[in-house]
């Protein structure tokens, strides 16, 4: 084999990142290009976006595209998957674009509500699809989807985020089900409190929470990142002790779907009206 084919199998693949001119999204960039990925950088910015396009490009010299986008909006998130599905040297998607509204249900403008389920749902699933067929055919690729910790929490003020990252965590476990035993892999990265413009965004100022609880943009990144290398399927940034809370949780949880194939009402509705 030819020292140049070498060089090409050896080429990670090109990464797409969502939500990538700033924030959590800026960072994969940053670090994914570092590694020796080319670029296809995919958010609503577009001076943002090519500011970072331009900055990567000269300091990691990889090839760095651009997509402006609206992933809420149908048509812009169809021109992104199918700019994902007609791209065979894609070998990476980082799901990272998410938006946030932090209130009361009744006090969040209709309009807000649905932008949340379109970005946070809806496009992380579309891209997602799109990915995995692609990767799946090649049998090679990473899937990096971003949730959240309010996946598994919710607070009177997050019902809809809650609800839609909720969706995130149990979508990407069913998917690692799916590819498991393939070469394409799946990451479910959870972060907790992190420093990045969706606070300001969401009604709910960073400042107004507990700087010990609030992780940096770059810390996240960087162990998400790390998580990944060390195999792990699901990536819990902010918790130490990961491995024995999260596998009671789970236990919990599957003990309490286990109880729930039954097909008789339980004990205490026997005396319910007929």
């Amino acid at each position: 084999m030819s020292e140049q084919a070498n060089n090409t199998s050896a080429k990670p693949g090109t990464a797409v990142v969502t939500g990538a001119s700033a924030g959590l999204g800026r960072l994969f960039a940053d670090r994914l290009a570092r590694r020796g990925h080319d670029l296809l950088l995919v958010a609503r910015r577009g001076d943002r976006l090519d500011e970072a396009a331009k900055a990567l490009r000269s300091q990691y010299g990889v090839t760095v595209n651009t997509l402006v986008a609206d992933l809420g909006a149908a048509a812009d998130l169809e021109r992104v998957a199918q700019a994902i599905a007609a791209d065979a040297s894609i070998t990476l998607l980082v799901n990272n674009a998410g938006t946030s509204t932090l209130a009361p249900v009744l006090a969040t403008a209709p309009a807000s509500a649905q932008s949340m389920i379109d970005v946070n749902v809806t496009a992380l699933a579309r891209l997602s699809l799109v990915a995995l067929a692609g990767f799946k055919a090649r049998d090679r690729g990473t899937l990096i989807n971003i949730g959240s910790v309010l996946g598994f929490h919710t607070l009177p003020i997050s019902s809809i985020y809650s609800g839609t990252k909720g969706f995130v965590l149990n979508f990407t476990r069913g998917l690692q089900e799916e590819v498991a035993g393939s070469g394409v892999r799946v990451q479910l990265v959870l972060p907790a409190a992190t420093a990045t413009d969706i606070w300001e965004l969401s009604g709910v100022p960073v400042t107004n929470l507990d700087p010990a609880h609030v992780m940096t943009a770059e810390h996240c990144v960087d162990a998400a990142i790390a998580g990944l290398d060390l195999g792990e399927p699901i990536t819990m940034p902010s918790v130490d002790d990961y491995a024995p809370l999260f596998a009671a949780y789970d236990d919990a949880r599957a003990r309490l779907f286990g109880a729930s194939q039954n097909g008789t009402p339980a004990t205490r509705y026997a005396g319910a009206a007929r």
